[in-house]
């Protein structure tokens, strides 16, 4: 480790804190807006859903434009959206305008998804590997308690109708912030290699550290077959069934947790069963802190106790956690415990999905295809996001515990699939990976 990695790496992965913060700024706003724009269930479904719209074309989008101009750049397009986004929801003077601004910071949420992890992946040594792809997920954790612990602070200043506008600005600091940084790292080695710039990527192997970098290069060069243009080799491939389908089902089972819908909606979720405004709102806070201790436990257990295991006992705390919240609803009793189920929800899902998605999703393409099989992974994931959090709030209007026992099922199957389907990677290079699989 040296401090040109740590940087690069830390920059790499602000994108998260920004990623974390838009998606969870939401849930402190939806009752003044809901009151503000007399929205309905299903008004309020597409005022989260029209963001989400946006992040699943990012996500789409993503893999193409960081095999074409690398992550670094990439990444700096991200960084406007999400400024123009915060700016943009800010100052909207109707919903119309409100949904666009939301759909542009979509966009850098999906992008920055796809761009971040393969960027961090493609520099971290094997041995630091999940630790530091997962200081991603770390910093979408913290951008989520931001989030949160903003939102409630915003709360006791009682700015009235203005305090969903002060909500969604706060991210513009950070976004620019982001920007600047991002103009004081390298781009990534391995893609120099794929666009044939074998010098720059000799050097930038130096400044990360790599004890052999002429060895290290010679085996990301034969990785990507010294191929011309093999940067726009397809994705979709017999040979690549493998990694393709582990992507797109870990995104696929990210979203059908309900972690985002509970992220989302959780002002919504508390004040249903009885909570005020401003206490909803530190219950929140509570949620968020407890999600970014479990997060920091992850990232620890990640390269001890491998990617199968963490997402094996995850799936099944999850399980057991919502269905105790299902119960709460269905029985309209115990109230009280509602806190602590989704806290032991939240607890399990740091330490397995939220620790392995990003990880896992940067780990099973080869070179030549990563950028773009990260992005259909995470595209799984915004696509099922998007599809939970448009209907959520009309299905939990209608029965406030169906939704979390389905999410319940859902956690046993992906219990039953990574048992029977998903390799282990932890502690072994790209390259071997893509051996493993059979895909090298």
């Amino acid at each position: 480790m040296n401090r040109y990695l740590v940087k690069a790496t830390a920059v790499g992965a602000l994108g998260g804190l920004l990623f974390g913060f838009d998606t969870a700024v939401i849930a402190g706003t939806t009752q003044q807006l809901t009151e503000i724009f007399h929205l309905t269930p299903a008004t309020l479904g597409i005022t989260v859903f029209i963001g989400l719209v946006g992040t699943v074309i990012g996500a789409m989008g993503s893999g193409v434009l960081g095999q074409r101009f690398g992550g670094r750049e990439a990444l700096r397009l991200m960084a406007v959206l999400y400024t123009v986004s915060a700016i943009g929801s800010a100052l909207a003077w109707n919903w119309d305008v409100l949904l666009v601004a939301r759909f542009i910071g979509g966009l850098g949420i999906g992008g920055s998804s796809v761009l971040g992890p393969v960027y961090i992946a493609e520099l971290a040594p094997a041995k630091w590997r999940g630790r530091m792809v997962g200081l991603f997920q770390v910093n979408v954790v913290v951008g989520i308690l931001l989030a949160y612990l903003s939102n409630f602070l915003i709360t006791l200043m009682h700015l009235g109708a203005a305090q969903w506008r002060w909500e969604f600005g706060v991210a513009f600091l950070p976004s620019l912030f982001f920007l600047i940084l991002l103009y004081g790292i390298p781009r990534s080695s391995r893609w120099l290699v794929t666009t044939n710039q074998t010098d720059e990527a000799l050097e930038v192997l130096r400044l990360m550290g790599s004890p052999d970098s002429e060895a290290e290069l010679q085996e990301i060069v034969d990785s990507v077959h010294l191929e011309r243009g093999v940067a726009q080799e397809s994705l979709f491939q017999w040979k690549y069934r493998l990694p393709i389908f582990l992507a797109v089902s870990i995104g696929m089972f990210n979203q059908l947790s309900g972690i985002n819908a509970i992220l989302y909606y959780s002002n919504f979720i508390f004040a249903s069963a009885g909570f005020s405004e401003s206490s909803a709102a530190l219950q929140t806070v509570g949620v968020g802190l407890v999600n970014l201790l479990a997060t920091f436990l992850g990232m620890s257990l990640i390269d001890k106790w491998g990617r199968v295991t963490l997402l094996v006992v995850g799936a099944a705390g999850m399980a057991a956690a919502l269905s105790g919240t299902a119960a709460i609803f269905y029985l309209n009793a115990h109230q009280g415990l509602l806190i602590w189920m989704l806290v032991a929800f939240i607890i399990f899902f740091a330490i397995s999905q939220g620790s392995v998605i990003w990880v896992y999703l940067a780990e099973v393409f080869p070179s030549r295809v990563r950028s773009k099989g990260q992005s259909l992974g995470s595209s799984s994931h915004w696509i099922m996001n998007a599809a939970i959090a448009g209907v959520f709030p009309t299905i939990a209007a209608k029965s406030q515990g169906l939704p979390f026992a389905f999410f319940a099922v859902m956690m046993v199957v992906q219990l039953v699939v990574v048992l029977l389907v998903y390799p282990e990677t932890k502690a072994i290079s790209l390259e071997q990976i893509q051996s493993k699989l059979g895909v090298s």
